[in-house]
């Protein structure tokens, strides 16, 4: 019996020229809904002529393709399409514009690229796109419809391999049998992993965890409902006052991009040291940052450069405010706690399901941190991603208290906000924190009113430029650097319900 099928959207996705129409389908023999891209079919004869043409490149253009091989830029790609073009007008002549743009396009995926999978990168819907093996199809995370299988299936292990290797020349790495793993990040963001059978005993893998290119801001997650202003404005404050934060979660919740939409609230005229093991924190370009990165050891073993190493070099670089991308070993835990005890403004992520597993995680081995330590951490915000809905929501945000049982301290965690799943809302849970308050008033000088009144100003401008849909890293951190340094005149033009662009002229 014949599947049936019905058509849930419908849009196209252009890479290099290549124009491909993507349909998600729900088909009735399919536990999943399938993802149809259409892609170039091409026949055995224009494909041989193809092969002719690479020959030729290779042979005439070798120092060109050598670039290529090792960085496909935008202008070297116009460059390698246009050769490629006028070649194939001499070979077959009389095809459409739009026929030679998909040749050459589909010569320049296979020769440098990573052949159709080309046209799904190009997908601004897609999060990733994995590879299990050349015996299935391609699958994808849709940030709409979630896992989806492809209609795309790489022919063989050889072909997966060969698109490893090429990545990893990218990169100044190898993949071998010898090393079969490989954990790399492209020019353009994307992170990609890969093994080598028989590491990945059913084939070759390789996994693509999709850069944004457009980062996402706190108005994205106000309007998604991830996080709510009362929330945001909470945070804001602890930030303008130095306080120092985990965010947690489990894998894929979102803990990187929670952790990067809060950093445009921190005041224009500190220093910010961030480290990371993959670029993926992007912050106002105003603001004084110095991003760090850490770099695997090369084929010989020598080279490599940890977070460890930045960590401490860091605390050299005179920071106000450190933020790292993951927190995963014992001796990156004790620098960070220690930078924090030294009156550095710490912030990191860290993966456990619950801000009391983090303070668990951070008691007992590996990490094993002195309770005194721990307790200099001010607050635990939780990323959590509903499985079922694919909905990312703030689980809990919670402020690290002490707590004293015969006489011995105890870490607890005192949950300020929380998630409600049955009314989909993040709720104050308590009005007076024991903690964090008390911290506030002390670096602050602000009474319990003057806080009150603080969030709520704070709360005032979120809710503006959510209204405004200002989803702009750079013009959200603008309007927050205005914040400090021209609250009066910025808050006449949120009163009033102004243009953001007005914000410029303050």
């Amino acid at each position: 019996m014949e599947a049936k099928q019905e058509q849930i959207d419908s849009y196209d996705v252009v890479s290099d020229g290549i124009v491909s129409n993507i349909k998600i389908l729900r088909v009735s023999n399919k536990f999943t809904m399938v993802y149809h891209a259409d892609v170039p079919v091409i026949d055995a004869g224009t494909r041989a002529i193809l092969s002719e043409i690479r020959t030729q490149l290779i042979r005439e253009e070798s120092s060109k393709i050598q670039r290529l091989s090792e960085s496909t830029g935008p202008a070297l790609k116009i460059e390698f399409l246009d050769l490629v073009t006028v070649k194939l007008k001499n070979l077959m002549p009389g095809l459409s514009d739009r026929v030679y743009i998909t040749l050459s396009a589909t010569l320049l995926h296979e020769m440098f690229g990573l052949g159709v999978l080309e046209i799904l990168d190009m997908d601004a819907n897609l999060e990733e796109i994995v590879v299990n093996d050349s015996k299935t199809n391609v699958m994808v995370y849709h940030r709409k419809y979630g896992w989806l299988e492809t209609n795309i299936r790489i022919e063989t292990e050889n072909r997966i391999e060969s698109y490893a290797e090429q990545i990893a020349r990218k990169v100044g790495r190898q993949i071998t049998t010898l090393s079969p793993l490989l954990d790399a990040q492209l020019i353009n963001g994307d992170r990609v992993n890969a093994t080598l059978f028989p590491v990945s005993f059913h084939g070759n893998t390789l996994d693509i965890r999709k850069f944004r290119a457009e980062p996402w801001t706190i108005v994205d997650f106000l309007r998604t409902k991830t996080l709510s202003p009362a929330l945001v404005a909470f945070v804001w404050q602890a930030i303008q006052y130095e306080l120092s934060m985990i965010v947690t979660g489990g894998t894929a919740s979102g803990k990187t991009s929670l952790l990067n939409v809060f950093m445009p609230f921190i005041p224009p005229n500190q220093r910010i040291i961030t480290i990371e093991d993959t670029n993926e924190l992007v912050l106002p370009n105003f603001l004084h940052w110095v991003p760090l990165v850490t770099r695997q050891p090369n084929s010989e073993g020598k080279g490599q450069v940890t977070m460890l190493d930045l960590l401490i070099n860091s605390l050299r670089m005179r920071p106000d405010r450190i933020v790292v991308g993951e927190i995963r070993k014992k001796d990156d835990a004790e620098t960070l706690f220690e930078a924090l005890m030294t009156g550095h403004s710490v912030y990191a992520t860290l993966h456990a399901e619950t801000a009391q597993q983090v303070v668990k995680r951070l008691l007992s081995e590996p990490i094993n941190l002195p309770d005194i330590e721990i307790s200099a951490l001010d607050l635990i915000i939780t990323a959590f991603r509903q499985r079922k809905s694919g909905k990312r929501r703030v689980l809990e945000l919670a402020e690290v208290t002490e707590h004293y049982v015969a006489g011995k301290m105890e870490l607890k965690t005192n949950n300020l906000f929380e998630w409600k799943p049955r009314t989909d809302q993040i709720e104050r849970t308590i009005n007076v924190s024991q903690k964090i308050e008390n911290k506030l008033e002390l670096y602050s000088g602000l009474t319990h009113e003057e806080v009150k009144a603080d969030l709520d100003e704070k709360e005032l401008v979120l809710n503006w430029l959510a209204a405004h849909n200002v989803n702009s890293v750079n013009k959200i951190g603008q309007v927050a650097s205005t914040y400090y340094t021209k609250k009066e005149e910025l808050m006449k033009i949120v009163s009033s319900n102004g243009d953001p662009e007005q914000v410029e002229m303050v």
